[in-house]
């Protein structure tokens, strides 16, 4: 099997409970108001040192201005909210990369994951939308990964093809079909829960969907695989997980 690291989208216990129990941790603060970078070192200095941390990118460079999820600013941000979001190349946008990148740098982290809304479609436009922006940008060596939500997954030629033109990574919940390209050396997958919509956060994993799940991974094929819950029940179902493929058997 690839190498693994388990892990959950945001901390739902103590901090001092994820790092002893799992692999990593998607932080999710930095997508609503990324906190402060001595915040951030201190989170980072209290961690052993084997766990990882990867950082979600800010909502105004994906989402732009979004009256509901705005509300959660804490800070005045430059320019105008208009010129935020669906990776234009604005100084706004270019304003809340550097400082995804600074939350990046302040907790070491090796992956930022791009989350894009189902509003951000499969189009020519934001085909080379994204694109131009990520070969404009410096990434400073993160491996970026996209984790496109909505119509993208409809067609998968386009997707890996725009992934591959912008040097992205793609993630996906593996558990809905959602996989990258064969040729990807790593996986991502953010789980968000069976059935329902497009994610159903309530759901509990069963000891034989963690089975599916433990084969997805062992048979891919990648370097390493990063399997992130993102569910009501993240913290019990990547624990169940993790002993799982520890002792390959279901408890």
């Amino acid at each position: 099997m690839s190498e693994v690291k388990v892990g959950t989208c945001g901390f739902q216990k103590s901090r001092k409970r994820h790092y002893e129990d799992l692999d990593a941790v998607e932080v999710q603060q930095t997508f609503y108001d990324p906190p402060s970078s001595e915040r951030l070192k201190s989170w980072r200095n209290e961690a052993p040192k084997g766990f990882e941390f990867t950082v979600k990118a800010w909502m105004l460079l994906t989402h732009g201005y979004n009256k509901r999820l705005w509300r959660r600013l804490k800070r005045s941000v430059p320019g105008s909210p208009e010129r935020y979001g669906g990776f234009r190349l604005t100084e706004e946008n270019i304003y809340a990369w550097e400082e995804t990148l600074a939350a990046a740098e302040a907790l070491e982290a090796r992956i930022i994951v791009v989350q894009t809304p189902p509003s951000f479609g499969p189009s020519a436009e934001n085909a080379e939308r994204i694109a131009g922006f990520f070969q404009a940008v410096d990434t400073r060596g993160y491996l970026v990964v996209w984790e496109p939500r909505g119509a993208w997954w409809s067609d998968r030629r386009l997707l890996y093809r725009v992934a591959k033109t912008s040097g992205l990574y793609i993630a996906g919940d593996v558990m809905r079909g959602r996989r990258p390209p064969i040729d990807q050396e790593i996986l991502y997958a953010r789980l968000h829960g069976l059935g329902g919509g497009e994610v159903n956060y309530r759901y509990k994993y069963s000891d034989e969907d963690l089975a599916r799940l433990r084969d997805i991974v062992g048979n891919g094929g990648w370097s390493v695989a990063y399997v992130m819950f993102n569910n009501v029940h993240a913290y019990e179902d990547a624990l169940r997980f993790k002993i799982m493929i520890r002792e390959n058997t279901i408890k």
